[in-house]
């Protein structure tokens, strides 16, 4: 029988207590065999508890703790089972993805929208599914959410109250378990399973929206190592110094300073090209680095990483942002952007929205 390692680091599926009071983290462990019995009949299961928190409570520290935790148990396990609160599960999967490069046995994150002990809880086919993925999923770390497995670091939560909870909108799901459990070979290791677990937390993510004053994020420059840049579409946002709220003072700054700028789409699908528009050609000269179709949360969970790895080097830094690294990014789409023209393009394509 396979040997599964279920690592509880709490969130909704391990609480107890009911609606309408607030949910507590209750004893995962304590309740798991009678509730969910046959899950011992998929593998031979060693639980350990790593925390017993909400997930608005995960931090960076303790993703590198997760990390150093999981490359010391894997090679003595089959695959691994992380059980997880839904609000970071995205965040932590990405940091995870990043950290622990070709894993030798599958990571499957999960968690529920309802408490295990509740009586029309998620929790219990979610682990059942999770399971299984952990057993014959690809090697790769991902999340299993309502008979869907999702590449981790491709994933969004999209809904608060509903039990299909993620989308991957820009990958394909690795596995689908219905009646029966299909799925893809998934990544191919390309070297050891190594660890990286440094990150540097000293960044920013700011989303654009119409009537952004540039002198609040202006102020924060100096206060941090890195900024994401939520766009709009395919990376616009505004530059006209005559309507007062250009944001490319911003990108000026950031160059004096040495903060790289990641700019990523605030559209689920597709992603950013910072070349089609003048905006994003503008950036470009300043030393922006397009995200392509990386998640906000993965491009964030990256920069911390690339901060950590290539403090002093620009092009480094950018070159690893725009290098597929457990495939965050759409495999074909250009790594490195096209020379930006001494005058940025001003012909703007026609577009929705």
């Amino acid at each position: 029988m396979p040997r599964v390692l279920l690592l509880h680091t709490g969130g909704t599926l391990g609480m107890a207590g009911g609606r309408p009071s607030a949910l507590r983290p209750a004893a995962f462990f304590k309740t798991l065999k009678a509730r969910v019995p046959e899950l011992f009949q998929l593998a031979d299961i060693e639980l350990q508890l790593f925390s017993n928190l909400d997930s608005s409570e995960m931090q960076p520290e303790l993703w590198q703790r997760m990390a150093t935790h999981l490359h010391h148990q894997l090679h003595d396990f089959d695959g691994a089972v992380v059980t997880h609160g839904t609000d970071t599960l995205a965040y932590t999967a990405s940091a995870l993805s990043f950290m622990l490069r070709n894993p030798p046995c599958p990571i499957v994150l999960t968690g529920s929208q309802r408490p295990l002990g509740e009586v029309r809880s998620d929790a219990r086919l979610n682990l059942i599914d999770a399971v299984l993925s952990a057993v014959k999923g690809p090697r790769e770390v991902t999340i299993c959410f309502d008979s869907h497995l999702y590449r981790g670091n491709r994933t969004r939560k999209v809904k608060v109250s509903e039990y299909d909870a993620f989308e991957s909108p820009n990958c394909p799901v690795l596995g689908t378990l219905g009646v029966d459990a299909t799925f893809e070979p998934g990544l191919r290791a390309r070297g050891p399973f190594k660890l990286y677990e440094k990150l540097d937390p000293r960044v920013f993510m700011l989303k654009v929206y119409p009537g952004l004053d540039p002198a609040l994020p202006l102020q924060l420059l100096p206060h941090v190592r890195g900024l994401v840049l939520e766009a709009y579409g395919a990376g616009n946002f505004p530059i006209a110094p005559e309507l007062g709220r250009s944001l490319m003072p911003l990108f000026v700054q950031a160059k004096e300073r040495g903060v790289p700028v990641v700019v990523v789409s605030q559209a689920h699908r597709n992603g950013v090209d910072l070349s089609l528009y003048e905006s994003g050609a503008a950036s470009l000269a300043q030393g922006a680095i397009g995200g392509a179709d990386m998640t906000p949360s993965a491009a964030l969970v990256k920069l911390m990483q690339a901060l950590a790895y290539h403090p002093r080097s620009p092009e480094a830094l950018a070159r690893f942002i725009q290098t597929p690294v457990a495939g965050e990014l759409s495999v074909g789409r250009r790594t490195v952007e096209p020379e930006v023209p001494s005058r940025p393009r001003t012909t703007r394509r026609i577009h929705a929205g």
